[in-house]
């Protein structure tokens, strides 16, 4: 049985409550519903018990900054141990996952278990700065087990679409809430699904809360995110030459499974799962278009 640490929170993230009961395969029912993220007890519930649980991997530990948070996770999601200390589950798991979506924490956090070879899942982003994102890179380059995403990266819907279109794409319109330094990379994970790599530029037209993000391919693809805090509709436009085509993926319990599912597999396999480079692109993404809105102009990727 591999065992797993769970570290960190933020307000906004509920990831800590949903990823634990979907890889230990119970939860508290009523302890759920008082989290604070109404939507993880609603799909939940509609899972049948089966589908709950990732066979040969627990979560045994859980920490974050508020112990009396940290053990009302643990009773929700019936993880055993509430550590004092991070670093107190040094010899003790099999992986990591940190359960926060603040970027520029994440180096810190990780940094200790990189160093000592334990796999480490990371909550997008990966990293929000240009000097965090040098470190991570140095440590991707040496193959140490660290793994990141966006749970959209395992769409269902996307997938399906990628792998039956068969029209050249003229231009994607993404819509996604929140903010862009936390969900600017579900935007973009979903974009590099659907266009794949190679962005030449990005411009930032909006402000901290309104981000509207235009990119440009070097092969003269362009695409727009609208990532608005308060956007209620969230999804791709495709548009080719014959057809529109629109995805609203809201099957959010595939997405979440797969990507646990996916890094317990790393940490057995030691193999990323796609290339890391791909990580690392969308993070200068991310990277370029806060650089863009701060300095009110087109930040040319290898600029970051």
């Amino acid at each position: 049985m591999k065992k797993l640490v769970f570290i960190g929170t933020n307000e906004g993230n509920g990831h800590i409550f949903s990823w634990s009961a979907i890889i230990n395969g119970r939860y508290d029912r009523e302890k759920m519903e008082n989290c604070g993220y109404p939507v993880i007890p609603e799909y939940l519930a509609k899972q049948p018990p089966e589908n709950l649980g990732i066979k040969g991997a627990q979560v045994s530990y859980v920490w974050t900054e508020d112990k009396n948070y940290a053990e009302y996770v643990a009773k929700t999601s019936y993880i055993e141990t509430v550590l004092d200390r991070p670093e107190d589950a040094m010899g003790k798991v099999d992986g990591v996952v940190i359960t926060t979506d603040i970027g520029k924490r994440h180096l810190k956090i990780a940094k200790p278990f990189i160093e000592k070879n334990i796999p480490v899942f990371i909550d997008k982003p990966l990293t929000d700065n240009e000097n965090d994102l040098k470190e991570f890179i140095k440590y991707l380059r040496n193959n140490k087990p660290v793994l990141s995403s966006s749970s959209v990266r395992y769409s269902r819907d996307i997938e399906n679409f990628s792998e039956n279109n068969k029209d050249n794409i003229e231009f994607v319109r993404c819509t996604m809430n929140k903010l862009w330094e936390t969900y600017g990379v579900h935007a973009m994970e979903g974009l590099y699904k659907i266009l794949g790599p190679g962005i030449k530029s990005v411009f930032n037209l909006g402000d901290k809360k309104t981000n509207v993000v235009y990119l440009e391919y070097v092969d003269e693809r362009k695409a727009v995110i609208e990532n608005i805090y308060n956007m209620k509709i969230t999804g791709y436009d495709i548009i080719t030459a014959d057809k529109t085509y629109t995805i609203q993926d809201k099957d959010t319990f595939h997405m979440f499974k797969k990507q646990m599912e996916t890094f317990i597999k790393f940490i057995d396999t030691r193999k990323y799962p796609y290339p890391y480079q791909e990580t690392v692109e969308i993070s200068k993404v991310i990277i370029a278009g806060i650089k863009s809105r701060e300095e009110k102009r087109r930040v040319e990727l290898r600029e970051i």
